[in-house]
């Protein structure tokens, strides 16, 4: 009677805590928290090669969270992202400004790559492009800062987007669901305590484990919208100025002329290629299926008429009889 108490009382108790998240995930809210399985991958491998600033001096910490995070859950939890096109003189040192801009401001480089490009008229120049990240509050100092450095940014900036995700719902969601968790990873834990069987120790040691991994998966997630509302992500993608100089002839400039027309050229190919693609994937066998029995029943349709024509032509007309 008594293995079988703490047993009930261990599964009752688990179920509890998955049925709440069970719960939470088929709710609509859950689907924002869908994007942290493939962003907390990328994020872990940035915080190894930049680790975030510690956090401030009267953030207290509380089991792995700060009092300034929990407090976030009374305000909005924006992720801000902006994403910059713009051309400079040398793209590579460029680069290298936003870079130790991004570390000025107390942030850090998240990806930059650099390479050797052709324009129109076969000249080689440099193409760049660099991932940052800085303090949210700090995202409209660090846009106006990378565009001043094109020189003109009226000109030289040939695209900018900002982009905003609110996730204060699901980050409460989130501590809500982890509250819950943690209580009954308590009682589990007290009920592992009292246990004296060898078969309730295990079964409740099953059920901790389950709860407890679902209590690292929660706090991993609340991490992860911490981090992102703390800091925004800039992807600047830097061309060179001589990349889309005009040719001047007689006062004429067919600017960008050349590069529309490459670019044509390339749209004309890419529907070439996906209508070869239908061609061959679609059209081709729903001809096949549909076409080859109409073709061999109109073939036997004509050999059919021509044999019944030609068997006419053989037999003699039947000659009237004159009165």
């Amino acid at each position: 009677m008594k293995k079988s108490y703490y047993v009930l009382i261990a599964i009752i108790i688990s179920a509890l805590a998955l049925t709440s998240c069970a719960a939470r995930m088929a709710s609509p809210d859950y689907a924002m928290s869908e994007s942290y399985d493939s962003s907390k991958a990328a994020y872990e491998g940035v915080m190894q090669e930049a680790p975030m600033t510690a956090p401030a001096a009267d953030s207290v910490s509380t089991g792995g969270m700060t009092n300034a995070v929990v407090e976030t859950t009374t305000d909005q939890m924006i992720v801000k992202n902006a994403s910059l096109s713009i051309l400079a003189d040398d793209p590579m040192k460029t680069q290298a400004d936003i870079m130790q801009l991004a570390a000025d401001m107390g942030g850090y480089t998240v990806y930059s790559n650099s390479y050797q490009t052709y324009t129109s008229s076969g000249a080689q120049v440099p193409y760049a492009s660099v991932t940052i990240r800085v303090p949210a509050d700090k995202l409209n100092d660090a846009l106006d800062a990378i565009k001043e450095m094109t020189g003109d940014p009226a000109e030289f900036v040939t695209n900018e987007s900002v982009s905003g995700e609110d996730v204060t719902q699901a980050y409460t969601d989130l501590a809500s669901r982890l509250r819950n968790l943690e209580e009954a990873e308590k009682e589990l834990s007290a009920m592992y305590e009292k246990a004296t069987d060898a078969e309730d120790v295990l079964a409740i040691y099953n059920q901790k484990m389950q709860v407890s991994e679902q209590i690292e998966v929660i706090k991993g997630q609340m991490q992860y919208y911490e981090d992102a509302s703390a800091t925004s992500s800039i992807a600047v993608e830097i061309a060179a100025k001589a990349s889309v100089q005009p040719v001047t002839i007689a006062g004429w400039q067919p600017k960008g002329v050349a590069r529309n027309a490459v670019q044509a050229l390339i749209n004309f190919g890419k529907g070439f290629v996906n209508f070869l693609i239908w061609l061959a994937i679609l059209v081709i066998p729903v001809i096949l299926v549909i076409g080859t029995p109409i073709f061999f029943l109109v073939r036997w349709l004509v050999r059919r008429n021509r044999r019944i024509q030609a068997q006419r032509r053989q037999v003699p007309p039947i000659p009237v009889e004159k009165k």
